[in-house]
């Protein structure tokens, strides 16, 4: 029953999305033309350890890198990776924007796949510049 479920995930976002708490998971909504919520979709965020061996050393050189993907291949799950390998074992400050709440999940606790890394979430994509600031 899509009541039941929407009672239970966070309040729904501009873009349709919410989130369950402290997990890595998210929930869309498919509106109608009156706006009432008639479908959902769930995305299984996972934290994987040990995802970054293939790009360990260029992580160490403190080279840029960029990431590229086809949908659901994994290219969250290695940043996630990334940011808690440079926080906990190169001992590196590192703050996560997270505008869509995909890399640390949506409650006010971070997601312990992040590890020392900090998070700031941003409340609406246009304000992403604001926050990034602080």
């Amino acid at each position: 029953d899509i009541d039941y479920m929407t009672k239970r995930v966070s309040k729904f976002s501009n873009e349709n999305r919410a989130g369950i708490e402290r997990t890595l998971h998210r929930i869309s909504c498919i509106r109608n033309r009156q706006f009432l919520i008639n479908g959902l979709t769930c995305r299984v965020g996972r934290a994987v350890f040990g995802t970054i061996s293939i790009v360990r050393d260029l992580l160490e050189s403190e080279k840029s890198i960029l990431i590229l993907g086809k949908p659901g291949v994994g290219k969250t799950t290695i940043i996630r990776e990334i940011a808690r390998v440079l926080a906990d074992e190169m001992e590196k400050r590192v703050i996560i924007i997270d505008t869509s709440n995909e890399i640390a999940g949506d409650s006010d606790i971070p997601h312990s796949g992040i590890g020392r890394a900090r998070r700031m979430q941003v409340a609406k994509t246009e304000f992403q510049h604001q926050v990034m600031i602080e």
